[in-house]
């Protein structure tokens, strides 16, 4: 039994629909397992091994799903909103089935890499503090950033909390009255960066996340555009699981 599934828990991955909807399903006789009519939505299976069709359509199982969207600004990084849109709102219709969550967050006005899965062991070993993964921004800075920043970051800030940040990299691009950096951190304090850059000093006008771990953004993808990850980038995430 270890390796089997109740029928509707593995078409409910599937993204076929609610616990209801595939009950009425299965009701109609529209659900077929190796051939065979499913009378009992609560029957377990093999999904790995069994030939699964709904409607006459051969169902292909992915137990997991993973996505890359570039997030866009004024969505919120949350399942659910009762004013603001969220990133699952944003979704193609394709996915909103599957049950996916945001591993992590970005603020409102902040674009960029974040990753959608049903995967909750994966997405707690990306969070866990343990693991200190490293996530990479591009942000333009009100103010002239230079040597003694980087100095800062490197020692870790001291917020307006009084909490000390870890050490993080700061690499300037340009330096001027709108500077552009990338800076590299190692946890997710609340609006870390922009409360970094304000304890020395500066302001940020436009972050951007590009990487998180060594998953990096796809740049063909426009805000709100989103994809599947490939097979390589999936185990790129993966393999966070081995680092201490």
């Amino acid at each position: 039994m270890r390796d089997t599934q109740r029928v509707d828990k593995v078409l409910s991955n599937l993204g076929i629909g609610t616990r209801k909807e595939i009950k009425r399903l299965v009701k109609e006789g529209a659900v077929k397992v190796d051939g065979v009519v499913v009378t009992d939505s609560g029957m377990h299976i093999n999904p790995k091994d069994s030939l699964i069709e709904v409607s006459g359509e051969l169902l292909k199982y992915r137990e997991f799903i993973y996505l890359m969207l570039n997030k866009p600004q004024g969505v919120v990084s949350a399942t659910y909103d009762s004013t603001l849109r969220t990133v699952i709102d944003i979704l193609p219709d394709e996915y909103k089935s599957f049950g996916l969550f945001p591993v992590g967050r970005l603020d409102i006005d902040t674009e960029g890499l974040l990753v959608l899965t049903n995967n909750g062991q994966l997405a707690h070993e990306l969070l866990s503090p343990k693991k200190h993964v490293p996530k990479r921004y591009y942000a333009i800075v009100e103010g002239i950033v230079d040597e003694r920043d980087r100095e800062a970051f490197r020692e870790g800030v001291v917020l307006d909390d009084g909490y000390k940040t870890l050490p993080a990299e700061l690499f300037i691009i340009k330096s001027s009255g709108f500077s552009e950096i990338e800076t590299v951190i190692y946890e997710g304090k609340f609006h870390q960066i922009k409360r970094m850059f304000k304890a020395v000093g500066k302001k940020v006008k436009y972050l951007k996340r590009i990487e998180m771990g060594k998953l990096k953004l796809d740049e063909a993808l426009r805000p709100g555009e989103c994809r599947e990850l490939t097979n390589e980038e999936v185990l790129l995430l993966k393999a966070v699981e081995t680092v201490n």
